[in-house]
C-alpha cells in the first residue's frame, strides 16, 4: 500500500499488518500526554470534529480498561473499548482497541487491535514527536482501518489535542 501523508500527520504502512501515524505536537510532552490521558480532555479530543463523546471511562493502569463512546454526527453510536498492557509516563502507552460491534462483550479482547503510543521531545525542544504504531493482526484488518477514513478523524484529533495541550500551559 502507498505512503500518505498530508501537513504535519504521516500515515505509512511499515509491514502488511502495522499502520504507523505520525505527528508533531507543538506542545511539551507532559501536556500533549497529559491531554492523552486525562479523561476529560479525551472527551473533547477523541471524537475529532466528528460527534460528540458520551463515554469516556479509563482504568489508566496496566491491567485496567478503558471505554469509549460518540455519537457520530448525531446519527449513530460508536463504542470501543481495549486494555492497558504497559503505561511509562510521558514516554509510552500500550494499549488494545476492540471496535464494538453488535453482540460484543464490553470486556472482550476478540479480535482486539494493538496499539503503541509513543511521546518524544520533538527537535526544536517545545513540541512533541508522537507516532502512533498499530499492529491490526493481518493485512485484511489494516486495509479495513486504513480505508476507514481513520487518516482523517486522526488529523482532527491532532488538532484538538494540540489547542488543549497549549491550554494547559
Amino acid at each position: 500500500m502507498a505512503q500518505a501523508s498530508s501537513g504535519t500527520l504521516d500515515v505509512t504502512f511499515p509491514s502488511d499488518t502495522e499502520i504507523l501515524i505520525t505527528r508533531t505536537v507543538n506542545a511539551p510532552r507532559h501536556l500533549v500526554y497529559r491531554a492523552w490521558t486525562t479523561p476529560e480532555l479525551v472527551r473533547k479530543w477523541w471524537p475529532g470534529r466528528r460527534g460528540e463523546m458520551t463515554v469516556a471511562e479509563m482504568d489508566f493502569r496496566v491491567g485496567g480498561a478503558w471505554r469509549y463512546v460518540m455519537t457520530a454526527h448525531g446519527e449513530f453510536e460508536v463504542a470501543f473499548h481495549g486494555t492497558y498492557r504497559e503505561i511509562v509516563p510521558n514516554e509510552r502507552i500500550v494499549h488494545t482497541e476492540i471496535m464494538e460491534m453488535p453482540g460484543t462483550a464490553p470486556d472482550s479482547e476478540e479480535g482486539a487491535v494493538v496499539n503503541t503510543v509513543t511521546f518524544e521531545d520533538a527537535r526544536d525542544g517545545g513540541a512533541t514527536l508522537v507516532r502512533i504504531r498499530t499492529d491490526a493482526g493481518t493485512r485484511e484488518v489494516r486495509d479495513m482501518i486504513a480505508q476507514s477514513g481513520m487518516e482523517g478523524g486522526v488529523r482532527e484529533q491532532f488538532e484538538i489535542i494540540e489547542e488543549l495541550a497549549a491550554a494547559l500551559a
